[in-house]
């Protein structure tokens, strides 16, 4: 059974107690990958209650940023273990929860389905045309931590990132995967310039 709760009362502590140069690891931000981590478990046809348990680690993935941005996955899985038990949850469901958190970390290790989906909803901007913005977002929020970073060098942590990076549900590969790599050579061409 869904619980309003859970969701009404993190995301009104991200919006509240976030620091404003998260531009990218934003509430919005994981509003948005709650909106496509039940998009791909649709596509998967999963069950209500497999989706519920996905939403709520879409929910919770970046909650760390909330304590700290160093290892904010482990923060992020340490808060949903202490709070979700409150709501009903059982350890079982938040292991499963943990390990889809967990998913999100960088480099992306994925060991089931529902790890897939999280991770590939955590990035699915990497596949979109919304690339550039969001991309924009996250270079303003690293300058925060790193103000000498110059546009030469985020062009390459791009590139690296994503030659690196993959992903892993059918749906991302059919249909974001080749949008991905569009952006992947829009980039290396502005290195061959730069």
């Amino acid at each position: 059974m869904e619980n309003n709760q859970v969701f009404d009362n993190l995301y009104k502590r991200l919006k509240n107690e976030l620091p404003y140069y998260l531009y990218y690891h934003c509430p919005e931000h994981t509003l948005s990958v709650m909106e496509r981590a039940v998009f791909l478990a649709k596509k998967e046809n999963l069950s209500n209650a497999e989706i519920y348990l996905i939403k709520v680690a879409a929910l919770y993935h970046d909650a760390g940023f909330l304590i700290g941005r160093e290892d904010h996955e482990t923060k992020s899985c340490n808060l949903a273990s202490k709070e979700l038990p409150e709501y009903g949850f059982s350890k079982k469901e938040i292991k499963t929860i943990c390990g889809m958190i967990n998913a999100t970390r960088i480099p992306q290790k994925t060991h089931n389905n529902y790890e897939n989906i999280v991770a590939d909803a955590d990035l699915f901007y990497l596949g979109t045309e919304e690339y550039d913005f969001y991309s924009e977002k996250l270079y303003l929020e690293l300058k925060h931590f790193n103000p000498k970073i110059t546009d030469k060098e985020w062009v390459k942590i791009q590139l690296d990132f994503l030659k690196a990076h993959h992903f892993h549900t059918d749906y991302a590969l059919k249909f974001l995967a080749p949008v991905k790599d569009k952006h992947f050579k829009n980039l290396a061409r502005l290195w061959a310039k730069m």
